[in-house]
């Protein structure tokens, strides 16, 4: 998959091969997103009996992190873990516009002619795509611009619910993993690099994986039981020590931890994100590896102890619940 700058193909007068293109945030990439891209792959493979590549802008930062980052809805991909989904897909070329007030200021007319110079010759968009600084721009205004527009109608679930971002996010927050999932059309999952944190666990006897986030939130908040594999495909085996091997996940080449996301109120500062993961009866050392933790249950909220002791046995606690919750998915 090709991965472009916007800007640099305006500055560079460079251009895509030529392409049918879709536009939007596409974050979290869940099942009314793939419709979309369905329909780009099946328009770009028969368009005027051209076989054209296929195309997918999307925003960095996303346009409400740029209009209001303190109050932008959480993440539901960054931007590795969406190009990478993209990729997986089958999409051809990405273009990483970047949302500032240079673009925020563009007019319809402008855009349009952007997306002319660099090869974009359909396009496939939801029935709300509205673009320009006037906001005039729509599917109507693409096609009297020259361009072939296919517009997709909203999706809905087997409920008649619109499958959107806004709705996986609602039912994550409240920790409704399999109505999430379904939206989703896979399990929810967070990847990033082990980085080295405080240690506070380590102090309480229960060692952690501080897994980078790289968003200004996530989408996901309390305590879970999950499992993990390594994105290189290695076994957790080849980085334990003293034979202290873990416990398998649900799947293969993976480990069941415990995990933690938040804030951490009884020990960090406000707004200190982290996602933290405890692997039971494993001793190793994953700093610098990339894990892919994948959310299996919702156990309850974070919550605030008065002090490390209380802390101590608060994580004792949630992680004997979810050994039990583990031994009963493995009874079924």
């Amino acid at each position: 998959m090709n991965i472009y700058s916007l800007s640099e193909l305006i500055n560079h007068h460079q251009q895509l091969p030529e392409c049918v293109l879709t536009i939007g945030n596409f974050d979290g990439v869940h099942l009314g997103h793939q419709a979309m891209l369905h329909k780009l792959c099946q328009t770009a493979n028969g368009h005027n009996t051209k076989q054209l590549a296929t195309a997918v802008m999307i925003f960095e930062p996303q346009p409400r992190e740029f209009f209001s980052p303190d109050t932008a809805p959480p993440r539901l991909t960054n931007c590795d873990e969406k190009l990478a989904l993209l990729q997986a897909f089958g999409i051809q070329n990405v273009i990483i516009a970047e949302f500032n007030e240079a673009f925020r200021n563009l007019s319809a007319d402008e855009f349009a002619i952007i997306l002319q110079t660099i090869g974009v010759r359909g396009l496939v968009l939801g029935d709300d795509f509205r673009f320009g600084h006037d906001r005039v721009g729509d599917s109507s205004f693409l096609r009297t611009a020259g361009f072939s527009v296919f517009t997709l109608d909203t999706v809905e679930n087997h409920a008649h619910e619109r499958i959107s971002s806004t709705k996986v996010r609602e039912f994550l927050l409240k920790g409704d993993l399999n109505l999430a999932n379904q939206m989703l059309g896979r399990d929810y999952s967070i990847t990033g690099d082990v980085l080295h944190g405080d240690k506070i666990g380590r102090t309480l006897d229960f060692p952690t994986a501080n897994v980078a986030l790289n968003r200004l939130k996530p989408a996901v908040q309390g305590i879970f039981a999950v499992d993990a594999v390594l994105n290189n495909q290695q076994s957790f085996a080849s980085f334990s020590k003293n034979q202290q091997l873990g416990l398998i996940g649900f799947r293969s080449n993976s480990l069941f931890g415990t995990a933690s996301i938040g804030v951490r109120p009884s020990v960090a500062k406000p707004h200190d994100w982290r996602l933290e993961v405890f692997f039971p009866e494993f001793d190793g050392d994953l700093y610098g590896q990339v894990l892919n933790v994948r959310f299996l249950h919702y156990l309850h909220p974070e919550r605030h102890y008065q002090d490390l002791t209380a802390l101590k046995m608060g994580i004792d606690n949630d992680v004997k619940a979810l050994l039990a919750w583990r031994e009963q998915q493995l009874a079924i």
